[in-house]
């Protein structure tokens, strides 16, 4: 019975943990769309909503450590209870790059986003978000495959990350009052491209809950 009730709580706090991704990937995509559409009113309820991302990763990491300090658990139970500690931060991360560009929104009102932008920014997001639904698709399952196949999606949000920067060092050759802008979209092209790389290192902790082993992927964020 008490091996039934653990085992229950652990499957509750890995659908707690899918639910903050399902957050975090509402509020990414959220976000790319209040910027390229000057959507001031949903930007600002992003920020303001942000809390609630922080504080269900704190909830979820309340949970796991009192699981772990009442039940003791040992292997595959310590093992996954640690990778979800651990995908629980990656999560709130993102969330955070979530608000940033909402905040990226609000700070450049009414500069409309040079046409580079308008598709390479989306394309980025959208990229960073199949990958992230795949990483949690991958903890769902507990698939050692789908986190496996992940990375090599990785090439294609770096590519379009070196379209944004090429793109931006044309903004400020033909644009010399536009640093502000300039500097707020590369923010914002680094916050898309470094949730890719975070979304490798959910994949990493889902091997590691699996397999016990922990190897870096290409492209992870440290």
């Amino acid at each position: 019975m008490l091996r039934q009730t653990f085992e229950q709580k652990l499957q509750t706090l890995q659908t707690e943990v899918l639910l903050l991704g399902d957050m975090v990937d509402t509020a990414l995509g959220a976000a790319v769309e209040s910027l390229t559409r000057q959507d001031l009113a949903s930007a600002g309820r992003l920020v303001a909503d942000n809390c609630f991302i922080t504080q269900k990763r704190l909830a979820i990491e309340a949970e796991i450590l009192s699981q772990i300090a009442t039940q003791q658990p040992v292997a595959g139970d310590l093992r996954l209870l640690v990778a979800a500690l651990e995908i629980a931060a990656e999560l709130e991360r993102m969330g955070s790059y979530a608000a940033s560009i909402a905040q990226t929104t609000l700070s450049q009102a009414h500069q409309p986003l040079p046409e580079p932008f308008l598709s390479t920014l989306p394309a980025m997001g959208q990229k960073a978000r199949e990958m992230l639904r795949q990483s949690l698709l991958a903890l769902a399952r507990r698939d050692i495959m789908i986190a496996r196949a992940i990375p090599k999606q990785d090439d294609e949000v770096d590519r379009l990350y070196q379209e944004a920067h090429q793109a931006l060092v044309v903004l400020l050759k033909t644009d010399t009052q536009g640093a502000g802008q300039a500097t707020a979209l590369s923010r914002v092209a680094h916050n898309l491209e470094r949730t890719a790389d975070r979304v490798l290192n959910i994949c990493e902790w889902v091997i590691f809950a699996i397999t016990g082993e922990m190897k870096e992927l290409n492209g992870s964020a440290r």
